[in-house]
């Protein structure tokens, strides 16, 4: 048989139809589930309340978020004055109230800390700047003001320092820092140091 009497072979005849890549799409109900948590989510945001306007809050001021001292202020909770002096005072002072030597002077045994309650709360209020003699040796440097802090804290962190340690002073009401801080409100600068703080203890301004 020659060639012309074969049969003609087409490509298509010997070769596979080239694979198609189909998208499946998803399945409904997966889809309808996905849609309505959406639509749940965006009506859930527009019904919680206003949230665009900062203003309409709870009301909370930062007095109220701060810990209260035992039996004042809104919800009576006790400030923890230990944990406002390792906050605040314990990298100076050290945990021991030991201060360091030449540089920090002692808590422990201070005639400043175990004395008259108006004193300490004015080195809280307003700091100290400048020479000050703690236990028979005398200290050059500068403690900041604690101003920022609420009265009910400074009360609980002076009441903490006179009664730990060696140190055995009853505690140190708010309203003592309250009367202080009004009666000092035109004070913008630190004591200038011991001499400063037996001038107010002897004249009691």
């Amino acid at each position: 048989m020659s060639e012309s009497d074969q049969p003609a072979v087409h490509a298509q005849d010997r070769e596979r139809v080239d694979p198609e890549e189909r998208i499946r799409p998803m399945p409904i109900l997966p889809a309808v589930i996905a849609v309505g948590m959406v639509l749940f989510g965006i009506i859930y945001i527009i019904n919680s309340g206003p949230y665009t306007n900062p203003a309409l809050g709870d009301h909370r001021t930062l007095a109220d978020l701060r810990p209260q001292a035992a039996g004042g202020g809104a919800g009576g909770g006790a400030v923890d004055g230990g944990a406002i002096f390792a906050a605040n005072c314990v990298a100076c002072h050290q945990a021991t109230g030991k201060g360091l030597p030449g540089v920090f002077p002692p808590l422990d045994g201070s005639d400043w800390v175990h004395g008259e309650p108006r004193v300490l709360a004015n080195i809280l209020l307003h700091g100290i700047t400048g020479e000050i003699e703690v236990e028979g040796q005398k200290f050059n440097g500068q403690m900041p003001s604690f101003a920022q802090l609420s009265d009910a804290e400074l009360a609980g962190v002076a009441s903490y320092i006179r009664s730990s340690w060696s140190n055995k002073s009853e505690p140190i009401d708010a309203a003592v820092f309250a009367a202080e801080r009004k009666a000092g409100a035109a004070r913008t600068t630190p004591f200038e140091g011991g001499a400063a703080l037996k001038a107010l203890a002897a004249t009691g301004n």
